[in-house]
């Protein structure tokens, strides 16, 4: 009897280690994939960027330093599509 209470605490426990583990997956997949995360990598871009094109005396910087930032969210924006094509191509 101790035998197979031990087995079922041990089976719960790794149980609860999976649950925990799914959990940490979602959370860090729901944060990839949020909007507030793109805002800040924006934000971060484009400091950045104009820091540097203002340090190498770059003429109207704060407009140059747009174009990192508008690439990085144009590929958050096709890259959706290009993965579900990719992965037609090559699950089969």
């Amino acid at each position: 009897m101790s035998e197979t209470s031990e087995v079922l605490k041990e089976l719960k426990n790794e149980l609860q280690s999976i649950h925990t583990r799914n959990k940490r997956v979602e959370t860090d997949k729901a944060w990839e994939k949020s909007t507030t995360r793109k805002v800040v990598i924006c934000i971060i871009t484009y400091l950045t960027a104009s820091t540097v094109m203002y340090i190498i005396g770059v003429k109207d910087f704060y407009y140059g330093a747009l174009i990192p930032v508008v690439g990085f969210l144009l590929s958050t924006l096709s890259l959706p599509e290009i993965k579900k094509w990719w992965i037609k191509q090559h699950i089969k």
